[in-house]
């Protein structure tokens, strides 16, 4: 009998703590490749970047978040993880008392997922919480929405992989829908659409709009990683569950993310004012380097990490996220970026795309993929449930 089977069949009881000490973290950054171990369509974490979230001295979320990572053992083995966000911003923004869970991760055991589930919720109700909802980051840019279909299709670095057993546990324990997300695959054309290629256009000369690609110094020394992220805060407002980035996680995700990636990848649209309306951010895809580092740097992982980055690209690309500013939205904008990009894949070789995960109920954003003959894939699904009859 396997150690997987054993602790199924186990009739000790599950136990949950609350993290303190290095050993403990250990335990729940390594959880994953005990869950997938053999599963090739999972994608892991870097750990670094897992410890480094639930750092009160690394994460400036702290400021205005309370958070807590559980995790659940059997037998002295950890068996699930889980960890519950208070994103103080967030529900003044959207007037709620929601606690979000978040990292969720466990066997198919449902002793240990409504032991995690309670968990959160109690430690969500000591604060005044009323409802539980995830899976969701502490903002609109960490992994969110569990997986509930296309469980076969390989994950990515900036979306969550699940089991097929997650969702059905979550509706056993009482669980509903909140929000669902699709994400969209394409084939990257040989040639600009014509639709695209005429609005670009347009945009160019009657509104007088152009693409430009930001150098490090651009980034770093003249402001404009700031500007870019000025104006994801601005175009994100109304978005399910968004809260803004302050300004020292501006300043995080510009010195740990925006520079890595290759700047022919990010066409930033600018109006005749030099003012940035527009990005769209995307990135080959890192799957399989991800897979091969293990979720470590060392010894080996920033070489299949910088290969993929600089040297030898996979097939696809991740769109990761287009942001318009809102007094720009609706005129063609998105054309610009497309006409920019298609040629730009096709010389990096990249056959195919995907998006990160989009609003089912956001039509706009859905209907922008129409000329690429877009395919809907990998829903996602954002759960909640009522804490306040919770015992």
């Amino acid at each position: 009998m396997s150690e997987r089977d054993t602790l199924l069949e186990s009739n000790q009881p599950v136990r949950i703590i609350k993290i303190v000490n290095k050993r403990q973290m250990d335990d729940f950054v390594r959880l994953p490749y005990y869950i997938y171990k053999n599963t090739p369509q999972y994608v892991p974490d870097m750990e670094s970047d897992v410890r480094d979230l639930l750092d009160a001295r690394k994460n400036p979320a702290f400021e205005f978040s309370d958070i807590q990572p559980f995790l659940a053992y059997r037998s002295g083995k950890a068996v699930g993880r889980i960890v519950g966000i208070i994103n103080r911003k967030a529900n003044e923004r959207w007037k709620k008392r929601d606690v979000r869970f978040s990292m969720l991760e466990f066997i198919d055991d449902a002793e240990v997922s409504k032991a995690l589930m309670d968990a959160v919720a109690q430690w969500g109700k000591s604060f005044g919480m009323e409802t539980i909802q995830g899976p969701m980051g502490i903002t609109d840019f960490d992994k969110e929405g569990m997986l509930v279909e296309d469980f076969h299709l390989t994950g990515t670095m900036s979306t969550i992989y699940n089991p097929e057993y997650y969702p059905r546990h979550m509706e056993a324990m009482g669980f509903e829908k909140e929000v669902d997300w699709l994400q969209i695959r394409i084939n990257v054309p040989e040639e600009v659409p014509a639709r695209y290629a005429r609005t670009s256009q347009y945009v160019r000369e009657q509104i007088g709009l152009k693409v430009i690609k930001l150098s490090n110094k651009d980034i770093s020394q003249r402001g404009y990683g700031k500007k870019v992220f000025d104006l994801l805060n601005e175009a994100y407002t109304p978005i399910f569950g968004f809260s803004a980035l302050s300004e020292k996680q501006e300043k995080q995700f510009v010195d740990k993310y925006l520079r890595l990636i290759d700047n022919r990848l990010i066409p930033v649209v600018v109006n005749d004012k030099e003012e940035v309306v527009g990005v769209a951010i995307t990135m080959g895809c890192m799957s399989r380097a991800m897979q091969k580092a293990h979720g470590r740097l060392l010894p080996f992982g920033w070489w299949h990490l910088a290969k993929c980055l600089w040297c030898k690209h996979e097939d696809s690309a991740e769109m990761l996220l287009i942001a318009i500013r809102p007094d720009y939205q609706g005129l063609g904008v998105n054309a610009l970026f497309f006409n920019d990009l298609i040629p730009i894949y096709n010389h990096l070789g990249f056959k195919w795309a995907e998006t990160g995960p989009q609003l089912e109920d956001n039509v706009r954003e859905l209907s922008q993929w129409k000329p690429l003959k877009p395919e809907f894939v990998k829903r996602r699904r954002c759960f909640k449930k009522s804490i306040t009859d919770n015992r």
